[in-house]
C-alpha cells in the first residue's frame, strides 16, 4: 500500500491549532503502519491507512498530546 509521503498533525490549543508538518520515515509502528517525525524528531507518530494516530514518544518525561487531525497538506 502507497502511504503519503507528509502529514500535518493539527493541535487544538485553549485559543488557536497548531500545525506541524510530519514526513514519513522508513520504519514502521507496532501497528504495522509507517512512522512520520517532524524535522525536529521529537514529534512522532503513527499513522494507519485510514488516517488514526498514535503518538510516539522521541524522549523520556514528554506529555503526549492526541491531535485534532491528520490530514494531508493541499
Amino acid at each position: 500500500m502507497a502511504y503519503p509521503d507528509t502529514y500535518e498533525l493539527v493541535f487544538a490549543s485553549a485559543t488557536e491549532y497548531d500545525v506541524v508538518i510530519v514526513r514519513r520515515t522508513e520504519r514502521s509502528g507496532a501497528g504495522g503502519y509507517p512512522i512520520y517525525e517532524d524535522d525536529s524528531g521529537i514529534v512522532r507518530a503513527e499513522i494507519s491507512d485510514q488516517g488514526e494516530v498514535r503518538m510516539l514518544a522521541s524522549g523520556g518525561h514528554q506529555a503526549l498530546e492526541t491531535p485534532v487531525t491528520a490530514r494531508q497538506p493541499s
